[in-house]
């Protein structure tokens, strides 16, 4: 049995909300669960209950702009803040389980969130799972990310570039639970949250030999919403010598929610046992 938990704490940019998935018994770890661009915490509930039952604590924050966190719909608002706030989360998460192992688990923008957070300075975690995270994107065309900064700056709630949903998942009844999901927004990417990921991919890109803790990679081979190149990016760039990456064939961007989800979520709790 788990138990759930919510919260909040005063974030860059407004209020955040948090949700938790508790073990029973006292936990063996930490995980702080980062959700992708237009969804919120509550997607990750089956993940978060996984955790728990094998005894570790799981934590996940709505981002700015998302889920039943404060702001403009879909809007970050930064990169640099959007990090600080998983920073907060974490903090939060040690604090109340101190003295544990502790690992950051980034989806997608969550992803590419991670390694900005990971890359930007020391950060104390014992490893770092990172499933589609978008490091390489294609998503725009040259005039599109020309344009990409005004709009930003005068249109940062633009809605610029729209995502097929059908491609999160092979399974038509996630993208079902997806496009009727009210705290999932289903409109085109906002201006300023596409610049700041775009921006964070080449900033990301350069600081990658600073990412040395423990690393885990997941991606689909068939993901057509983040390049499966950000795999390679990662896999070349990164200076963490304990770095493994798992390609799954044929399978899309959401791999905790593909057909084949208890696969991929038996080999991440393999690698966190491997690291407790």
């Amino acid at each position: 049995m788990t138990k759930t938990e919510t919260g909040g704490f005063d974030g860059k940019g407004g209020r955040i909300f948090w949700r938790a998935w508790l073990p029973e018994a006292e936990p063996r770890a930490v995980a702080v669960i980062v959700h992708g661009i237009a969804e919120h915490s509550g997607r990750y509930d089956h993940v978060g209950q996984r955790l728990a039952a094998a005894g570790i604590a799981a934590y996940a924050l709505d981002h700015h702009g998302h889920g039943q966190s404060a702001g403009a719909k879909a809007n970050i608002d930064t990169m640099e803040s959007t990090a600080d706030n998983v920073a907060a989360m974490l903090a939060i998460a040690v604090e109340k389980h101190p003295d544990l192992p502790r690992f950051l688990i980034g989806h997608s923008m969550g992803g590419l969130i991670t390694a900005y957070l990971a890359t930007r300075a020391p950060i104390d975690v014992t490893g770092i799972v990172l499933s589609a995270p978008a490091i390489d994107i294609e998503a725009g065309n040259a005039a599109q990310k020309l344009v990409a900064p005004l709009l930003s700056k005068y249109a940062p709630n633009l809605g610029v570039i729209k995502l097929d949903s059908k491609l999160i998942s092979r399974d038509p009844e996630v993208v079902h639970a997806y496009n009727t999901d009210p705290l999932v927004y289903t409109g085109a990417v906002v201006a300023r949250t596409g610049t700041e990921m775009l921006n964070a991919t080449y900033i990301v890109k350069d600081r990658l030999r600073n990412l040395t803790v423990p690393l885990l990679v997941l991606q689909g081979t068939a993901d057509g919403l983040v390049s499966p190149t950000s795999a390679d990016v990662l896999e070349k760039g990164v200076a963490a010598k304990d770095l493994t990456v798992i390609r799954y064939d044929g399978l899309y961007h959401e791999v905790f929610n593909e057909p084949e989800q208890d696969k991929v979520l038996t080999d991440v709790m393999k690698w966190l046992e491997a690291h407790l």
